[in-house]
C-alpha cells in the first residue's frame, strides 16, 4: 500500500479526480467529512445510546455521543502526530501532492467520530439481541430463504458493518449517503471483510466483520481506490486494513479503557482508593505529586490521572505506529497498537476490573435483559408486518415503525434494512415504541 492512494479524496459518484494540491485549505475535503457526520441524524441519536449504563439518568455517565466526541479528539491528536512524522519520512507527500499533517488528523478524527454510528440501542447487548432473534427467535424462519452469508449478517449482526451502511447508503435525494471521502471510509473500516468465514485467522482485522452483503460491492470499490491489499480467498471478500484504521482503533481503546473506568469510579461501582491505585500504576512517572495531593474532590483526582493516562498512551501509540509503519503498509502487522503497549499489564488490570465491577454490575445486567425484550419485540412486530402486510394490525405497525415495500427489494434487503432502522433508534425511542406495541403507553 502507498500513502498517495490511501489518502484519496474520492467520494461516491465522483466523475473527476480530486487532488489534494487543488483543495481549499479553509474547507478541506477531509474536514467536510467531519462536518457531515456531526450534522447527521444518526450521529445525533448517539446522545441517547448506551456507552456503559443503559438508560442512565446520571450526569457522570458517558453516552455514545460523548464517547464518540472524546475518541475523535484523541484520534485527531494521534493522526496529527503520526502525520507530522510521516511527512518527515516521506517528504514527497507534501512537496508533490500537497498533503499536510493536519490531513491525517482530519481523516482519523472523522472516522473516529463515526466509529459507533451503527451501534444499535443498548450497546453490544443490542447486537446480541438482534443476532439471537434471527438465530433462535421468530427470525429463524428466514434461514432457508437466505444465502449462508446473508443469514450470517443477521445472526452475527455487527454494529461496525451497520455503521458503514449508515454512512454510505443512498436514499431518495441523497445518493451515496453522507458521501464521505474514501480515505475516511477506509480509516473507519476496522474489519475489512464480509461476515464469513468467521475469524479465519488471528489477525486483528479478522476479529469481526465490517460490511454487510448489501454493501460489499461499494466497499470493493473503496478498497480498489485506496489500494488496500486483497486478502480474499475462494470468493470470500477480505482486504488489509487502511493504516489509519489502527489509529482509530487505538483512540477507541484508549478512551473506553480509561473513561469507562472513570465512570465506574464516579458512580461508586469501584472504590476510589482501589481504583486510583490502578491509575497511578499506569502514569506513576508523570504525576506531579504536589498538584495531585492538592486536589480535594474524587472527580478532580480521577480527571487528572485520566488526562495523564490518555497523554501517555497517545505518545506510545504514535511511537508504535511509526516503528511498525512498513509492516502496517505491507498488511503484515496483525495486532492493535495497544497490544504492543509497555503498559499492557496495567491496561489489562483496568479492563478486568471494569468488567467485574461495571459491565457485570446489577444495574447493567437488569437493563440489558430489558433491552433484549425490547429489541426482540420490535423486530418481531416489524418482521410480522413484512410477512403479512394485509392485516390491519400489521399496517398499523408499519405506520408506527416505518413502511417497507417488499416488492422492490429481496427478503434479505428488507431484513437488513429493518435491522438498520431499529439500530438507528435511541435507547429511549426503542423503549417508547416497545410500550406502544405492548399497549403500555396510550398517551
Amino acid at each position: 500500500m502507498n500513502w498517495e492512494h490511501l489518502l484519496s479524496l474520492k467520494r461516491q459518484g465522483d466523475t473527476a479526480k480530486r487532488l489534494r494540491i487543488e483543495q481549499d485549505d479553509t474547507r478541506l475535503g477531509f474536514e467536510v467529512d467531519y462536518d457531515r457526520i456531526i450534522f447527521s441524524p444518526p450521529f445525533r441519536s448517539l446522545q441517547d445510546k448506551t456507552q456503559v449504563i443503559p438508560l442512565s439518568k446520571t450526569d457522570f455517565v458517558h453516552t455514545r455521543l460523548t464517547h464518540s466526541l472524546e475518541v475523535s479528539v484523541v484520534g485527531r491528536s494521534l493522526g496529527r502526530m503520526v502525520g507530522k512524522k510521516l511527512l518527515e519520512k516521506h517528504p514527497h507527500l507534501e512537496q508533490v501532492y500537497g498533503y499536510r499533517f493536519n490531513d491525517f488528523g482530519a481523516i482519523v478524527a472523522a472516522a473516529a467520530l463515526a466509529h459507533d454510528i451503527g451501534n444499535p440501542p443498548f450497546g453490544h447487548s443490542g447486537e446480541k439481541a438482534i443476532g439471537e432473534f434471527f438465530k433462535s427467535g421468530y427470525g429463524k424462519r428466514y434461514k432457508d430463504s437466505l444465502t449462508e452469508k446473508e443469514y450470517q449478517d443477521l445472526i452475527k449482526f455487527e454494529g461496525n458493518a451497520n455503521g458503514f451502511k449508515v454512512l454510505s447508503q443512498s436514499k431518495p435525494g441523497a445518493q451515496g449517503g453522507l458521501r464521505l471521502s474514501y480515505a475516511t471510509l477506509g480509516a473507519f473500516m476496522k474489519y475489512p471483510k464480509e461476515s464469513l468465514p468467521h475469524k479465519p485467522t488471528d489477525h486483528i482485522a479478522d476479529k469481526k466483520y465490517g460490511f454487510f452483503q448489501s454493501e460489499k460491492e461499494l466497499f470493493a470499490d473503496v478498497a480498489q481506490e485506496l489500494g488496500l491489499l486483497n486478502r480474499s480467498e475462494a470468493g470470500d471478500l477480505s482486504w488489509s486494513r487502511h493504516p489509519l484504521a489502527y489509529l482509530v482503533e487505538a483512540a477507541d481503546d484508549i478512551c473506553y479503557t480509561i473513561i469507562d473506568f472513570e465512570d465506574g469510579i464516579n458512580l461508586g461501582l469501584i472504590p476510589e482508593e482501589y481504583a486510583l491505585e490502578y491509575m497511578v500504576k499506569l502514569v506513576g512517572n508523570t504525576i506531579d505529586r504536589n498538584k495531585y495531593n492538592a486536589l480535594q474532590e474524587t472527580s478532580d483526582r480521577v480527571s487528572y490521572l485520566r488526562a495523564l493516562a490518555i497523554g501517555t498512551l497517545i505518545t506510545e501509540s504514535v511511537e508504535t505506529f511509526m516503528r511498525y509503519e512498513e509492516e502496517i503498509l505491507a498488511g503484515t502487522f496483525n495486532q492493535s497498537l495497544i497490544d504492543k503497549s509497555n503498559y499492557q499489564a496495567q491496561i489489562t488490570d483496568i479492563i478486568n476490573l471494569s468488567i467485574e465491577r461495571i459491565y457485570k454490575s446489577r444495574e447493567v445486567i437488569e437493563k440489558e435483559i430489558a433491552g433484549y425484550e425490547i429489541l426482540s419485540t420490535l423486530l418481531e412486530a416489524r418482521c410480522k408486518a413484512l410477512d403479512n402486510t394485509d392485516t390491519h394490525y400489521n399496517q398499523l405497525i408499519q405506520q408506527l415503525l416505518a413502511p417497507v415495500d417488499k416488492s422492490k427489494n429481496t427478503l434479505y434487503q428488507n431484513l437488513i434494512q429493518i435491522c438498520a432502522e431499529i439500530s438507528t433508534m435511541t435507547d429511549g425511542k426503542a423503549l417508547r415504541n416497545y410500550k406502544k406495541i405492548k399497549g403500555l403507553d396510550i398517551k
